[in-house]
């Protein structure tokens, strides 16, 4: 009697790793046992103590068993929560609410197991600290002999995204020095750039923005130059490896010469490109074209490209060009800005 019932315990505590494991049935007839992850309605995560993670096709999946309560989103608006089994051809959602709740396979919006579920209710209201990743960039020169210079730039960005909204911070310097007895001049150049922008999407191709930039750039005579611009933006593409948007809007600018100050509305007309290339590099590319409302003919254009190649999870190397363009500099300075650099990417996210 008591190696029966020893038996039977036995028999029991092996139940939870074979009967009470969620199930996957495919067209093919196969079977994969393990815990439902998560659904997009294109592929459905499976985790398995054979193989890990173990992503299926949707559209190969004849039946879903899950004895866990399951968050099932259902084409237009509506989420169910309960365990599911498939009954002729339907998912049979056990709602503690509603009862048993059909749902066709082919209306099923996503699929998440709790801890995905609470993991996506964070990403709607992260706290403000959280959620950013970015990098910062040094690169310096030096020579001596029959030169002597000194180059140092430095670069920060920071961007904080959500499932709705985007804010973005950045700040860049160039400073050098020409250390030659007598060299005139003997500081070669002397530029701060930096400001933020925040976006909200509005619909799932259009948003809005506001910015905010900053400028300041000895060698043109140029003190500060402060833009503060809004306007909506259009996402021409918006994938997990390319990104294609065009914004427009209007801005107010406040220039600070040496000699002169001026204010005046204009224009912001921009696009914006970021394509992933391969698993270790990115690429990034912006113009913008700020036409002057006060003046005709007269504007001020930026152009930006650069790439970041990972050589660890935390470092990697960059470079970067920029050109700044402005019809009406001051009497004697040039209109065109063009600045090159490449170094140290030190990148970040929390």
């Amino acid at each position: 009697m008591l190696r029966c019932l020893a038996a039977i315990v036995f028999g029991l505590s092996l139940l939870p790793a074979t009967l009470f494991a969620d199930q996957i049935v495919l067209k093919n007839g196969d079977r994969i046992t393990g815990t439902v992850v998560k659904s997009d309605g294109a592929t459905l995560v499976l985790k398995t103590e054979y193989a890990g993670d173990v992503t299926i096709q949707y559209g190969s999946i004849q039946e879903i068993t899950s004895s866990q309560q399951l968050n099932v989103g259902v084409k237009g608006g509506e989420t169910v929560v309960g365990p599911v089994k498939t009954t002729d051809g339907a998912l049979e959602v056990e709602s503690s609410a509603k009862g048993a709740v059909p749902v066709q396979k082919d209306a099923v919006a996503f699929i998440r197991n709790p801890a995905e579920e609470a993991a996506y209710q964070k990403t709607l209201h992260p706290g403000l600290l959280e959620g950013w990743a970015g990098g910062a960039n040094v690169s310096f020169a030096l020579t001596r002999g029959n030169s002597e210079t000194k180059n140092l730039a430095l670069a920060f960005t920071a961007d904080r995204k959500t499932l709705r909204d985007h804010l973005g911070l950045y700040a860049n310097s160039v400073f050098s020095t020409n250390d030659a007895p007598g060299a005139v001049p003997s500081t070669t150049a002397n530029a701060v750039q930096g400001g933020a922008r925040y976006d909200r999407d509005l619909t799932k191709k259009l948003f809005g923005f506001g910015a905010a930039d900053f400028q300041s750039d000895a060698l043109q005579a140029l003190d500060i130059r402060s833009v503060l611009s809004g306007g909506l933006g259009f996402h021409a593409i918006k994938s997990d490896r390319t990104t294609l948007d065009f914004l427009g809007g209007i801005n107010y600018t406040r220039e600070n010469y040496t000699t002169f100050s001026r204010n005046f509305a204009a224009a912001t007309l921009g696009e914006e490109f970021l394509k992933k290339l391969g698993a270790a590099t990115v690429l990034t590319q912006k113009l913008y074209f700020y036409p002057d409302f006060n003046n005709s003919g007269e504007y001020r254009a930026a152009f930006n490209f650069g790439t970041v190649t990972k050589i660890s999870k935390w470092l990697g190397w960059q470079n970067s060009f920029s050109d700044i363009y402005v019809t009406n500099p001051p009497e004697g300075k040039r209109k065109n800005d063009i600045l090159l650099t490449t170094g140290l990417n030190f990148s970040f996210t929390h």
